[in-house]
């Protein structure tokens, strides 16, 4: 296995106005990722990433029972196998970020990992649900609606190209995860997410770049673009990166464009930044415990 992957971020915008019926989302959103798959397969990506729930609007900016209908079973969902098959026919790694139900009605954010044979390596179910307006006119973050938190902890996907870790959106204020992917041997951790500005930009290029630094992995950060009606409650700002475990950027994208982004890791510094700060060394789980207690 060679110690250079190229990793590919895909960052779109939204093209269907949130009243048209989900079916027309989800069949133009997934065409369009299809290509941009296809685009990043071309410029040598073999890890590529979609951005959270790719397959339609932000749809967490109302609270509309209507969107339930965009969920999908993982793996058996018609979209996890389509990609599977992209997948396969391509020989890329795909983090494929989708809405998901189990059952009758429970519903997670959740990423499917696809290896580069097609084959279904697991899922990620985002952990930390955020509430939270935007602005004056009822929109914002209204997450709890729709997803429950997750319950399959924190796994590393042992892929063809790199182990892989995936966090999604609002987990990336919270360093513990982000430590337990480190410890388990992410090499890589992605975080598609859909952030608008005057919210989080301010710290968009802040804290996963520190995510990098403290636990010695490359990061990949995918944000959507544009504005998307009829809520435009804030401009999608894009400028999705890859940064490395020195905390320098390697690839970023614009604020505003459909965009492929292309970044190569080097797993070699991977091993040279660990050696270097010892991190994992000499940290203190045993003096932790509080953490776990209901402080306030």
């Amino acid at each position: 296995m060679s110690d250079q992957v190229k990793i590919g971020l895909i960052q779109a915008s939204n093209d269907v106005d949130g009243n048209q019926p989900v079916e027309v989302h989800k069949e133009k959103a997934v065409e369009k990722h299809i290509k941009l798959v296809r685009e990043a397969k071309a410029k040598g990506a073999q890890i590529i990433c979609l951005q959270e729930i790719f397959y339609g609007p932000y749809f967490c900016s109302e609270q509309n029972t209507k969107w339930y209908d965009a969920a999908e079973e993982i793996p058996n969902g018609p979209t996890t196998r389509r990609f599977q098959e992209l997948a396969k026919e391509l020989e890329v790694v795909i983090v494929l970020p989708i809405y998901e139900r189990e059952g009758i009605a429970t519903y997670y954010n959740t990423a499917a990992v696809i290896d580069a044979d097609g084959s279904y390596l697991g899922k990620y179910r985002k952990q930390h649900i955020p509430h939270v307006g935007v602005g004056n006119d009822g929109y914002g973050f209204w997450e709890k609606f729709y997803f429950k938190p997750g319950n399959l902890g924190y796994p590393v996907f042992d892929t063809a190209f790199a182990k892989v870790g995936v966090y999604i959106c609002y987990d990336r204020h919270f360093p513990e995860g982000a430590r337990i992917l480190g410890l388990k041997g992410a090499e890589v951790v992605f975080n598609p997410s859909a952030t608008v500005a005057g919210l989080s930009e301010y710290l968009w290029k802040l804290e996963q770049p520190a995510h990098a630094v403290a636990n010695g992995y490359f990061l990949g950060a995918i944000n959507r673009v544009g504005f998307e009606g009829p809520w435009n409650m804030g401009e999608f700002y894009g400028q999705s990166y890859l940064v490395d475990p020195r905390g320098n950027f390697v690839a970023m994208g614009s604020r505003d464009q459909d965009e492929v982004i292309i970044g190569e890791m080097n797993k070699k510094m991977i091993r040279e930044v660990r050696d270097t700060w010892q991190f994992y060394r000499d940290r203190r789980p045993e003096t932790y415990q509080e953490m776990t207690s209901l402080l306030p």
